[in-house]
């Protein structure tokens, strides 16, 4: 995984989503011939977004994708254009086969998962964050800055 910031011209930034799509009625539509067709889709539908699929994966009746996201994308709508562009493709390229399990052009339910991604806990986060100003924070920084480089 990248653990390696972005930048823009006023941010740096590092910003990772674990997403989740689960198909209509949890039909197990999703084989691995698809499967693997959707991780194209969706890194494709991605990088329009100026956002990177790291990792994929997923079941007959769900997937999973880990994203780096741009920070002025709106999460929501960057939801559901992937769920709609990667429907209408697998739709097209699959249709035989989907067929088989919606009378109607359906795939993606319409809840979704998201969650934000990071290196550190939350609590190891909190505890930084409510470290500033203190006395304590001054004193570590401080020594960070004579700590000659290895």
């Amino acid at each position: 995984m990248q653990d390696a910031n972005s930048s823009s011209s006023h941010a740096v930034f590092s910003l990772k989503l674990h997403i989740v799509f689960v198909t209509k009625y949890r039909r197990k539509t999703l084989s691995p011939d698809l499967l693997f067709y959707l991780r194209g889709a969706f890194a494709d539908c991605l990088a329009a977004w100026r956002c990177t699929l790291l990792e994929f994966g997923g079941e007959s009746d769900h997937v999973h994708l880990l994203v780096d996201i741009h920070p002025a994308l709106n999460i929501s709508v960057l939801i559901n254009n992937l769920k709609t562009a990667s429907a209408r493709r697998a739709r097209a390229r699959f249709a035989d086969h989907l067929a088989k399990f919606y009378s109607k052009s359906l795939f993606w339910h319409r809840a979704y998962y998201v969650g934000s991604v990071g290196g550190a806990s939350l609590e190891t986060v909190r505890a930084y964050v409510d470290a500033q100003g203190t006395a304590e924070h001054a004193r570590k920084s401080e020594a960070k800055k004579r700590k000659p480089p290895a």
